[in-house]
């Protein structure tokens, strides 16, 4: 099984036969984030609800959006063009589908970022997920300046889901949309964050 050798990482875009895998590595890095544990508090059905779930936003993402790998698929970035109104075919069936009587709480996120989100021509990172025994060794950060350095005159926006990422974001040059935002039930927060493009002295 290939791996990334320290400081350097081998980054690929992933194609349409990879969503399995770009949706197992989402799906694995996210489950015992404090969010997942909101979406689906069964921590025994959580992994194949949220794996099921990322499927329908790989297929997506393969065929709209731009995926960037890192090694044996150990770290992975979602980025979308928008402003855009395109979602998933079929989106609702196939979340009510995938993850059964936890739908409306995935409903409740995507209508709380919906409006939040801003309008100004970007890229989105929708997701940026590392396996766990890889993180903290600056895949993070490859495919955040693999992603930058291609697309330099290019805003970007995120929402950061914990201090850690806030700070992860913050050293790239993102800073604070506005406040937090929080989930209902005492849901946990998120921070919107929005990287200027890099002008001609970077």
């Amino acid at each position: 099984m290939s791996r990334p050798e320290t400081g350097t990482f081998r980054i690929f875009r992933a194609s349409p036969q990879d969503v399995p895998r770009v949706a197992g590595t989402i799906a694995t890095s996210f489950q015992h984030l404090a969010f997942a544990s909101w979406l689906v508090p069964d921590q025994a059905r959580r992994l194949a609800v949220m794996e099921a779930n990322m499927t329908i936003w790989a297929e997506f993402a393969l065929e709209h959006g731009m995926v960037d790998v890192i090694g044996d698929f150990d770290a992975v970035a979602v980025w979308f063009e928008q402003p855009s109104n395109a979602e998933p075919r079929d989106y609702q069936r196939r979340l009510d589908d995938a993850c059964g009587p936890y739908a409306a709480r995935f409903r409740q996120l995507d209508e709380m970022f919906a409006a939040h989100h801003p309008h100004e021509p970007h890229h989105h990172l929708a997701f940026a997920a590392v396996l766990p025994d890889w993180q903290g060794k600056g895949l993070g950060s490859a495919l955040l300046n693999h992603h930058h350095t291609d697309n330099p005159g290019t805003a970007c926006y995120l929402e950061a889901s914990s201090a850690r990422s806030r700070e992860l974001y913050r050293r790239h040059g993102y800073t604070p949309r506005k406040h937090y935002l929080a989930l209902p039930d005492d849901g946990p927060l998120w921070w919107p964050m929005w990287r200027d493009p890099a002008g001609p002295s970077h």
